[in-house]
Formats: C-alpha cells, structure tokens, sequence
C-alpha cells in the first residue's frame, strides 16, 4: 500500500501547484502506460501521440481522482478511455480515406509495425498482435502488466465474468493460431 500512499502524495502536490511532482508521477507510471499503448495501438508512429494525450489528459483529471482507490488501475482505465478515442477517430478517418479512395485516385498509408525489441518470445508477441483487440486488452493487462481478472475488470468497466470469458477466448484463439502455424512450417520444412 505505501506505493499507493506516495502516488497520492504526488497528486497532491501537483495539485497544489508543484510541476516537480507531477514530473515525478510521470516517471513513476509511464512505463506502464507505454507499454500498454504500444501493444494496443496498430501504428506504432501513434503511440507517443497518444501517450502525449493520455497524460494531457491525466493532468486534466487528477482532481476527479478518488484517493480511496488504487492509482494505478484508474490510471490504466483513464489510458485505455484514451486509446479507444484514438481507435475512434483513427477508424473513422479510414473510413473517409476508403470513400476517397473510392471516388477519386488511390490514397497510400503506411501500417508497418515497428519489430518489439527487448522481448524473448516474438511469435507469441506476433499471435497476441492477430487477436481482436477486445481479447488483446485483456490479455495485455492481465499478463504483461498482471492485473488479477479484477482489476481488469475494473479498469475496463466491464463484469468480471466478461474478463475471465475474453481471457479464455483469447488463450485458446493463441493456442489454436500457434498449431495451426506448427502444422504449417512443418508441413513446409518437410517439402524436398
């Protein structure tokens, strides 16, 4: 709990004025944040955008912040609010690309994906990348950043019962895509 104790130390000295807390609070939460973009967001070229918003937006909202709760999950939560926004907007400008493209000449984007350094197991990355992405946010927050189903829940304001429903869609999604894939290269590694 004394985690908890000093991330409400910070938000009142931020609140009081202090820029200095607020930059400590920042460092304190924002690998966390990062990584919970990076993995949420497609366009790796976003993900600071959004970042940049997410506490922007922070900022904006610690007074709203209940000090009985944890920090750290409504921080999450107010992230996640984010990239669904970013997710919103982003689809909808596709769509009016698309009709552009439809009506007039072709219009090129980029959707490269930057490789995820720094992680030793990259095909399970890669399958977690393919799944939908409301079975990807319960697996990146309950594994990558180990959230028990609860918080999860919590974060995402959805019943527990959906957590644990998502978490098991999305195991055996994983488990089916990786044999499908062993299947596949084995198949190929044995053509002569």
């Amino acid at each position: 709990m004394k985690s908890e104790i000093d991330y409400v130390h910070f938000i009142q000295l931020t609140l009081s004025g202090n820029k200095e807390a607020y930059s400590e609070l920042y460092d304190k939460t924002i690998q966390e944040v990062y990584k919970t973009a990076h993995f949420l967001i497609d366009d790796k070229t976003d993900v600071d955008d959004v970042v940049q918003e997410i506490y922007i937006q922070l900022y904006e909202s610690l007074r709203k912040y209940d000090t009985e709760k944890p920090f750290r999950p409504w921080l999450i939560g107010l992230a996640i609010k984010q990239i669904h926004s970013y997710r919103r907007k982003r689809w909808m400008r596709l769509r009016i690309i698309k009709k552009a493209e439809e009506q007039r000449k072709p219009v090129q984007i980029d959707f490269s994906n930057d490789v995820l350094s720094k992680i030793s197991n990259q095909k399970l990355i890669e399958l977690i990348h393919k799944l939908p992405y409301k079975l990807k946010q319960v697996i990146i927050l309950r594994y990558l950043h180990d959230y028990s189903q609860e918080e999860v829940a919590q974060i995402l304001h959805i019943p527990i019962g959906t957590v644990k429903s998502r978490i098991h869609s999305a195991l055996k999604k994983l488990r089916q895509k990786e044999q499908v894939e062993e299947i596949f290269l084995g198949e190929v590694g044995n053509v002569k």
